[in-house]
This record gives C-alpha cells, structure tokens and sequence, in this order.
C-alpha cells in the first residue's frame, strides 16, 4: 500500500517525490490507519510566524484537483496559474520542494500525529535524533509510551490546544535527557476535512543553540562590564595614589591646599563660612617611643582612621608633616567645628592600638580657626589656625583652642 501511493504522489507531483515516498513508508510501518490518512490528506505545514508564508506538501491518491488548507477546517481548490508576457508564474503546489529545505537549513524537526489518539504516524530523522530514537520505536506510540510522565501531559495539553485553537499554535518544551536540558519551539496544525479523522503536524525547532549564544553573549558583556569597574576602580586609585599619604591614607598637603583655596573663593562669593582646624600628635609617651618606629606607623595608622571616620565627604583631612595634619570643614561655623574636634580629641585620647602585644595610646593638640570670623584670607586663616595650636600645646596638649575672634571697629 505504501509503495503503491509513494509511486503515485510520484507520478502527479514528481518534484516532492522524496519526502512524499518518505513520510508514506514510515507512515506504513507501525499502524494501517496511517496509510489510510495518509492515502487521502494534505499536510499543510504553516511558517506564518517565521515570516515564510504558507506551503503544501500534498500526499495521497485523492483527486488529481490539488487543494490546500487555509486557518482552519475548509478546504479550497488551489488558484489557476496566472501568465504573463514573460511566461508563466509556477504554482503554489510547485514550491513544495522548499519546505523541507527551510526546514533543513533551520535544523528543524517533523512529527506528524493522530489528532485524537496522539499515536506518531511520521516522525524525520532530525526528530529521532533529538529524542534517540529510531522510526520504529515511535511510530504508532504516544508520547506516554515515549517520554516521562511529566514532559507526556505538557505534550498533550499542547496538542489538544492546537486541536480546539483552529489555526496555528505555539508552545514551549524542555527535556532533561542524561543530565543534559533541552529546549524546543513548537509550532502545531492541525488538519481537518477527512473521513479518516484529523491529523496533527507540528514542527520542532531546537532553542538551546540560541539560547547558549544569548547566554554567552550576557556572559561577555557582564564580564566586559566587571573589567570596566575594574578599571576604573584601578584608575582611581592610581590617581588616589598621587593624592594620598601613604601611612594614613589622608590627602597630602599639595592636594589639601587646593581645597582649601577652592574653599575660601567658595566662601566668599556665596558669604558662607567654613572651618579649618590644626592639628599635631602630641608626644608619644616612653613607652611607644621605646617600641620604635613600627609602633608610630600604628599610632599614625590609626589617626588617619579616626580623621577619615569623623569627616564627611564634602570634608577633607590631610598630612601636613610628620605629626602635623589639618582637617577642612565646609559650611560648619567656630562653635560647631569646637564641638567636633572635642569628641574627636576624646576618641583619639581613649583609642588603644595594640602592637605586639601591648596597648599603645596617644593623644592630639587642635587649634580651631573659621572663615571669615576669625581670619578674612587663606593666609591669615592659617596663621589664625597655627596660633591656636600653639596655645594648646603650651596647655600641656590633649587640648582643643580657638583662634580669636576679630572686631573690626568702626
């Protein structure tokens, strides 16, 4: 019987003459109610979505008339060939060569299905070899036969929809086969209008070869991403480098000066004040002296931290000298920059670095200034700041002064 239809759908439609013996001799194998469909259908494969358009691969020993299925159950003759000047235009019938070239060069697969029963009546080989199977372990089975029970009820559900939908369906489905996930798009159509019943034809389209380029692709941008910040954070602190006191982490007095006169033109277009505040590490007593100079590098260590710790970003502390630093308070008057350095003396006079084994203490003199209260240029501001710090150290220092007010008269 297969024979006999192959050669045929040979005779009227020689040019789909491959694939019409193909899908007739699988069809024979397993199930006689699939050579009788298949003896009488046109399978109607629809690339609406992928921008295709519709083709006909016609099969059986109906009439010579060809016929195609449009969206749904009816069926209609095809239209006569128009001419032209030029000759004639080939009709749709003649074009049917092209869907299993597009389906090749898509690495597209082909199973056809009884509608109701589920039972493979054609499956290509691009099918079997997704699934590992040959032709005859699947035809004339259902999916229950073949897959778990989980991936069975999707493919059913699937195929039930595409059933009662009346037109072209799409569904998603992953199996897990030997640890290894795989994706599959799959397009269903079903075709009507037959005595023998109604035949499901779906097309399969593999998905992980995408998705793995599309993850490869968030892969590289995400680790081109993470270079970027790496750079950048690098290039940073390259600059961080030039700018900063090595032991305290602090800016040094090059970079400190800049803000400062930033600062004083600030002040004195908007008419704000600011703070600035000397600072000197005050003898260290015998006993860290006696440690040598690991034990002032820790003492150094830990006042840059408490400075960084107990300024704000729009703030800036930095290294003058060997025990000397200066801290910039922007937009803080003489009584509150007093009432920041106090607790900052107490945390520095109460603060134990441990080295080697031993608690190590110090303490710091501060000498408070503000613009423009007590000083009207960056030069006075410091002289006004310098002055207040010796008066601390002559207290005996772990001490905070402030410079005087100046009264202009008048």
């Amino acid at each position: 019987m297969a024979a006999r239809v192959a050669r045929k759908c040979a005779a009227q439609w020689p040019a789909k003459s491959a694939i019409i013996a193909r899908i007739a001799l699988h069809a024979a194998r397993p199930a006689t109610q699939a050579t009788r469909a298949l003896a009488t259908i046109a399978v109607v494969v629809e690339f609406v979505s992928r921008g295709v358009g519709k083709f006909t691969l016609a099969i059986g020993n109906a009439a010579p008339q060809h016929r195609t299925f449009v969206s749904g159950s009816h069926m209609m003759p095809s239209p006569s060939a128009p001419s032209s000047a030029t000759g004639h235009v080939p009709p749709l019938e003649a074009l049917g060569p092209l869907v299993p070239a597009l389906m090749r060069r898509d690495g597209d697969g082909l199973s056809i299905k009884d509608a109701h029963s589920g039972v493979y009546l054609y499956v290509d080989e691009t099918f079997l070899g997704w699934h590992q199977r040959t032709a005859n372990e699947m035809l004339g089975r259902t999916d229950v036969d073949l897959f778990d029970s989980e991936a069975a009820l999707a493919l059913r559900a699937a195929d039930q929809a595409a059933v009662t939908a009346g037109g072209a369906t799409h569904s998603e489905h992953r199996f897990m086969r030997g640890g290894v996930r795989q994706d599959f798009s799959v397009m269903r159509l079903v075709m009507r209008g037959y005595a023998d019943g109604e035949i499901l034809a779906s097309v399969w389209r593999d998905t992980m070869p995408v998705r793995r380029r599309e993850e490869q692709r968030l892969a590289a941008l995400a680790q081109l991403e993470q270079q970027q910040a790496a750079n950048e954070q690098l290039r940073r602190e390259l600059h961080d480098q030039g700018l900063r006191d090595g032991e305290t982490g602090l800016y040094n007095s090059a970079h400190f000066e800049d803000q400062l006169r930033r600062e004083v033109d600030l002040s004195t277009r908007e008419h704000r004040e600011f703070a600035l505040v000397s600072i000197e590490l005050d003898d260290l007593p015998s006993e860290t002296a006696a440690l040598g100079p690991d034990a002032r590098l820790r003492t150094l260590e830990a006042l840059g931290r408490l400075l960084r710790g107990n300024t704000r970003a729009m703030d800036a502390s930095c290294r003058l000298d060997e025990t000397r630093f200066a801290v910039l308070l922007s937009g803080v008057g003489l009584a509150t920059a007093h009432s920041r350095m106090e607790g900052l003396r107490r945390q520095c006079a109460t603060q134990i670095v441990v080295h080697e084994g031993r608690d190590l203490h110090f303490t710091v003199s501060m000498g408070v200034a503000s613009f423009p209260h007590t000083a009207h240029s960056q030069d006075e501001l410091r002289g006004a700041c310098d002055a207040a710090l010796r008066d601390a150290r002559q207290r005996g220092g772990n001490h905070v002064t402030l410079a005087s007010i100046r009264f202009e008269g008048g």
